[in-house]
């Protein structure tokens, strides 16, 4: 696929790779927990297992996630997305098949495995087409995809069960794999990989022997070099808190519609207001959270986000009251859906445009681990208090240490490709974006 010509089909892109996350994890991972209630009565599985069933989900996630960085390296943001999106289109059919615990467990990992090949490379996109006084601006409205699926699931979720009464759980899930598909098909016809450059490209000048040994070093294409990031102690860090965020955030996600019905006894629809919320909040807080990193930096904007998470959380488990939860709502909804933009921006500043994918991809490997683990403890906690309330309150403690972990980050360095050669400074070169 070509480059574009034009300067402004980055807003297309962009649109398209928020559409993308929209469908991928809004319906693929956060619709599980609107159509949790009606599906855990009709397959008859307690908590620990519904809390598993998100577990699937996410550990399919953390096995492409850095798979999916690195291809997207490789072959491009636009085939892998494209790709991802159909697969968990697939994976939400064959949960909506399901007649028990193991065959919905496959679809929920099948669809994980699509959402792990979406959201990496669709946040790294947009350093190919937004300088970076605007980049947190871009990323965070990506990864804020999601929140429009909030708000689709709270207002078509409860009339399609109510609808289909015993059923209507299956057709929620097949309502949801239908939009995924024609996205997909959208994307692979609308979206572009890089912007059109004029200029030379620096790969397309060929040097021949008799060029001095130091600038044939110079011009040569930068390595993906996996290993600078496993020794990366930033890396690290950065994954680590990104690991506590996946915790407290699929605690939330996971339970939050059983908590408002089962342990609170509001309604379905009551309940899909108040996911309605957290959706709005959601496409709101993408662009003001983006905008704020950009002026305070990454590591502050993260542990701001962190702490509003936290609150949330502790105000879902400390009151039943409809004001406070809307609060709670309004303020997760806003900031939570934020951080994966944050910390892809914190990648790509540290690392560079080259190995952006990639080391997104690796700290995406440590937050699915954390949301592998985090609904099932929440799961287990429930069971064994015969309530949510205690599960919210470890969500929001786990938020708030992970905050403290963000503020104890190094200020991210210059990008490594443009660290030390051969012990003399690299002079810094843009990159042609990888297609």
């Amino acid at each position: 696929m070509r480059p574009t010509r034009s300067p402004g089909y980055r807003w297309v892109v962009l649109s398209m790779a928020f559409m993308g996350v929209f469908a991928a994890l809004g319906f693929g991972r956060f619709g599980y927990s609107a159509v949790l209630p009606a599906m855990q009565d009709a397959l008859g599985i307690n908590s620990a297992a519904a809390g598993s069933l998100a577990s699937w989900n996410l550990a399919g996630y953390t096995i492409m996630s850095a798979v999916g960085g690195v291809l997207a390296a490789k072959l491009g943001a636009r085939r892998v997305v494209t790709a991802g999106i159909t697969i968990t289109a697939a994976g939400m059919m064959v949960t909506g098949l399901a007649d028990g615990l193991a065959l919905a467990s496959v679809g929920r990992l099948l669809a994980g495995v699509g959402n792990g090949m979406v959201l990496v490379p669709s946040v790294t996109l947009m350093a190919a087409w937004f300088e970076s006084g605007r980049l947190g601006f871009a990323s965070s409205i990506v990864s804020a995809g999601s929140s429009l699926a909030m708000v689709i699931v709270g207002l078509a979720v409860p009339r399609i069960i109510t609808a289909g009464g015993e059923e209507g759980w299956r057709h929620a899930w097949y309502f949801f794999a239908g939009i995924t598909i024609a996205l997909a098909v959208v994307n692979v016809i609308v979206q572009r990989d890089r912007p059109h450059d004029p200029t030379p490209k620096r790969l397309d000048i060929k040097l021949d022997r008799s060029a001095p040994r130091a600038l044939r070093t110079r011009m040569k294409a930068p390595a993906l070099d996996l290993r600078s990031i496993l020794r990366s102690g930033y890396a690290w860090h950065l994954g680590l808190v990104y690991m506590l965020y996946g915790v407290g955030f699929l605690i939330y996600f996971t339970f939050f519609q059983k908590r408002l019905t089962s342990d609170l006894g509001y309604s379905a629809a009551e309940a899909g207001y108040f996911f309605l919320l957290l959706g709005l909040a959601g496409l709101a807080g993408g662009a003001l959270w983006g905008s704020v990193s950009d002026r305070i930096g990454r590591k502050r904007a993260v542990a701001l986000t962190l702490v509003v998470c936290g609150v949330a959380a502790v105000l879902f488990a400390a009151t039943s009251a409809a004001f406070p939860l809307a609060i709670s709502a309004v303020l997760f909804g806003s900031a939570g859906p934020a951080v994966p933009g944050l910390i892809g921006v914190a990648c790509n500043e540290r690392f560079g445009a080259v190995l952006a994918s990639a080391s997104l991809g690796f700290v995406t490997i440590l937050v699915g681990l954390g949301q592998t683990f985090g609904p099932y403890l929440g799961g287990v906690l429930s069971d064994v208090f015969s309530g949510l309330g205690p599960t919210y309150y470890f969500s929001g403690g786990v938020f708030i240490l992970g905050a403290a972990g963000a503020l104890a980050l190094r200020e991210g360095g210059p990008p490594m490709q443009e660290q030390l050669i051969h012990g003399r400074p690299r002079l810094p070169v843009k990159h042609a974006p990888l297609r």
